[in-house]
């Protein structure tokens, strides 16, 4: 099934058609087309319980994470063809950020057989593929899609407008917002932004990755960092570091970082804002996270096979 989110930043009639016609050169091909939010899920696990072998996902990461949804636990595989404005899972598992280009790759990896299970992250029981937000990271993410028109033309720099407005207007900053609860008994009390990680990087800014967690992977625990604070100083200090190797900021006195979890609980001091692979899910007081190894299948481009 070639699976597709028309209204997707980066997706055109004519690569629809391209893309189309490539696979079915190869590949007994059925298409289907998203026209709600979750529709993905639905449509991906009814190709399952049919026996489609792969679902190739023409779309963004929010696209990609109800289509996961939609597999998890079954033996039909995913596929990612990038179609979204940043297009973190395509890119951080090294596809090409080209949609025409990928559907190349993907062909030559189901040629190859390089499909293997993976393992995802999971909150309150929804799967994620990269990385789960709280709390600073979330608003922001609200205030992109409260202006979703302009994503297919705007991109990073609405992300960036998005992150400065939020700062100044649409998030409190002057007391912590939730507590993160460790399995090991550990509590973090005083968190205002976390991130909670499947693999690296947690974005793009343009062709630079944010390196936050290099232990996280698709065969590790999760990876989770929590900002102990929101001045200005010390936080542009920690997003500058993550664009290069983010050494300092894992190690910075108010950053609290963690890696190969299998669980953890986040409890907020009042409703708090959250999103997952880059979907705002809205408010909540609690959010139980679990890693989940071998939940699905992958295709993977054949130059990151192992």
């Amino acid at each position: 099934m070639l699976l597709v989110n028309a209204s997707a930043s980066s997706v055109t009639a004519r690569t629809q058609v391209v893309i189309h016609k490539a696979l079915a050169a190869d590949h007994q091909v059925t298409v289907a087309t998203t026209n709600r939010r979750d529709h993905a899920t639905k449509l991906a696990r009814g190709a399952a319980s049919i026996g489609v072998e792969v679902v190739a996902v023409l779309g963004g990461d929010g696209t990609l994470n109800e289509a996961a949804n939609g597999l998890v636990g079954t033996d039909c595989a995913l596929a990612v063809l990038p179609g979204g404005s940043t297009n973190v899972f395509a890119r951080s598992i090294g596809l090409p950020n080209d949609p025409i280009e990928a559907t190349a790759v993907l062909l030559e990896s189901l040629a190859q057989g390089s499909i293997r299970p993976v393992g995802l992250g999971s909150v309150n029981g929804r799967s994620f593929l990269f990385h789960a937000g709280i709390g600073f990271d979330a608003a922001v993410v609200e205030q992109v899609e409260r202006r979703s028109g302009l994503k297919r033309y705007a991109g990073h720099p609405l992300f960036v407008y998005a992150a400065f407005a939020t700062w100044i207007r649409h998030y409190e900053r002057d007391r912590p917002r939730f507590s993160v609860h460790h399995a090991d008994g550990t509590i973090i009390d005083d968190g205002y932004f976390a991130l909670c990680l499947n693999t690296n990087p947690y974005t793009y800014l343009g062709n630079r990755p944010f390196n936050v967690a290099p232990d996280a992977g698709l065969d590790r625990g999760l990876a989770v960092v929590t900002l102990r604070t929101l001045r200005f100083a010390p936080t542009m200090a920690v997003i500058g570091s993550a664009l290069a190797s983010g050494r300092y900021l894992r190690n910075h006195p108010l950053v609290d970082y963690r890696h190969d979890l299998s669980e953890l609980r986040i409890v907020g001091y009042g409703p708090f804002p959250y999103q997952i692979d880059g979907d705002f899910l809205g408010e909540t007081t609690e959010l139980s996270f679990r890693h989940q190894p071998d939940a699905m299948n992958l295709v993977f481009p054949v130059s990151t096979e192992p």
